[in-house]
């Protein structure tokens, strides 16, 4: 390899293993080679996740985009814009061990399909395959996080690595770690190749599938070579996963550190069962007719019989509710006859009177504000002499019997009692009310009783109005009749004391 592209390819493997964990898709929570951190959840067994539906609970997270499950394709990781890389990170560990994934890269300057492994002091196995590089497949491994640059290895894979599916494995011991392409072994690493056992990845490792873009501008310059270019998002890029199957040469519960070498002699084994066998092995919740399917015939009978006394009950109190809505509809049926039976029989008696029942007024009397008279209608139905009709005798000052005039409830002239008799006491002469003449509106028909009444006027109360009192006439009035006024009535010839 000449000088100059050597140079640039290890600059680009420093970039991809130092840049962000979205584009390298390596990191660590908490590295084992400087603190005491948290244990590491063990497999424990072996297990072909098929990625045509979402996997088992509590098995991968998924980081940095979206996944999609189709049962033809598996699992789509694709690039719709900047910023994404969708990628499937397991939450289990394996400790030497075995992946086989079936997997077809995507195409695209600058986007990378990956399988890589790592662990908590970043020793690392990968798979990388080159958007612009359709027939060729990358491996590479590093240790402790080492930056070496002489590990990286390209592979031709028959049928290219963007038309098809091809089943990329690797099986790791702590003797040799062996690439695999479609069951045909490319490459094996010793551990005494690796910077004599201490670049060789020998401690618990995490799966991780994805596709980053190593070609985004803002990644250095190195990956972006590396990559083969910049990466120009106005397409979609999509890698996809159609099955991975993980074996855990160790069996536990989980995995821990003994010390800070880093070394596989160092890692202790928890015995039991982990979480990750729990959760690939736990039944799946039934179906409520599969549940209905398990139950005896005993139980079924019980369920048909508890059954069929909720409906008869049900019946019954539906049946009840009908019967009692029928008599209510019943009684309301009859009240509303009955009403229309009277109705009927008010009319056919207003017809044989000859009477009009839609001209029917109300009682009461009407006052005129303008003018202070007030005028009193009756009830056409009623008879004279009755509470609501006219009096059978009713006074009639003029003589005429002619109605429709109203009397004048207060005088506003100077014959008003108001006007003739002021000041304190009354001094002057008694009031005079002049007997009303045939030009006087009278109403014959107008009933004092019905009259709005007026409080007493103020002034002294001797020798002019009484004590505040209703003014009213009484009910029966007219010349003659008992009870009426004469000339000078009273006892100092006006209105007298309260009566």
């Amino acid at each position: 390899m000449p000088p100059r592209s050597f140079y640039m390819l290890a600059t680009a493997l420093l970039s991809s293993v130092l840049v962000s964990p979205v584009a390298g898709q390596l990191y660590t929570d908490c590295n084992p080679l400087n603190a005491t951190c948290p244990v590491d959840p063990a497999l424990g067994t072996a297990h072909t996740f098929y990625f045509n539906a979402t996997p088992p609970t509590g098995t991968f997270n998924t980081t940095a985009g979206t996944v999609d499950y189709s049962a033809d394709q598996g699992a789509a990781f694709t690039i719709n814009k900047k910023g994404e890389s969708p990628t499937l990170i397991s939450n289990f560990y394996f400790f030497f061990g075995r992946t086989e994934v079936l997997l077809k890269a995507a195409s695209g300057t600058g986007i990378i399909s990956s399988i890589v492994w790592s662990s908590d002091v970043l020793d690392e196995v990968d798979w990388e395959f080159l958007g612009g590089n359709a027939t060729h497949a990358s491996t590479n491994y590093f240790g402790k996080g080492q930056p070496d640059f002489h590990n990286a290895g390209y592979h031709p894979v028959n049928g290219g690595v963007q038309d098809d599916y091809h089943n990329y494995t690797c099986v790791w011991t702590k003797d040799k770690l062996e690439w695999y392409i479609d069951t045909e072994l490319i490459r094996t690493l010793l551990p005494k190749d690796a910077n004599n056992t201490l670049n060789y990845p020998q401690t618990p490792m995490k799966l991780s599938l994805g596709i980053w873009a190593g070609g985004d501008p803002d990644q250095p310059k190195g990956t972006i070579e590396w990559a083969g270019g910049v990466t120009d998002y106005s397409r979609p890029y999509t890698m996809y996963v159609k099955s991975a199957r993980v074996e855990d040469f160790s069996t536990g519960k989980e995995y821990s550190y003994g010390d800070h070498s880093g070394s596989w002699e160092s890692i202790k084994i928890a015995s039991g069962n982990s979480t990750a066998f729990e959760n690939i092995n736990r039944q799946p919740e039934k179906s409520l007719s599969e549940k209905w399917n398990d139950l005896p015939s005993s139980t079924k009978a019980g369920v048909y019989a508890a059954a069929g006394g909720v409906g008869a009950l049900l019946f019954i109190a539906l049946a009840f509710y009908y019967i009692k809505q029928r008599r209510r509809g019943k009684q309301e049926a009859a009240l509303l006859a009955q009403r229309q039976e009277q109705e009927r029989v008010e009319l056919e008696r207003f017809k044989k009177e000859g009477r009009n029942p839609d001209a029917l007024a109300f009682d009461g009397a009407e006052y005129n504000a303008k003018d202070g008279t007030a005028t009193t209608t009756y009830a056409l139905d009623s008879p004279p002499g009755s509470a609501a009709g006219p009096p059978e005798k009713a006074w009639d000052p003029t003589g005429s019997g002619a109605g429709g005039a109203a009397m004048p409830l207060l005088r506003d002239d100077a014959m008003s009692p108001r006007l003739a008799n002021s000041g304190p006491g009354f001094a002057g002469s008694p009031p005079q009310f002049p007997a009303p003449t045939p030009s006087s509106p009278v109403n014959p028909s107008f009933s004092p009783s019905n009259a709005p009444g007026r409080m007493g006027s103020p002034g002294a109360q001797n020798g002019g109005y009484g004590v505040p009192r209703m003014n009213s006439l009484g009910s029966n009035h007219g010349p003659g009749s008992p009870g009426s006024p004469g000339a000078g009535y009273g006892p100092y010839g006006g209105y007298g004391g309260a009566r």
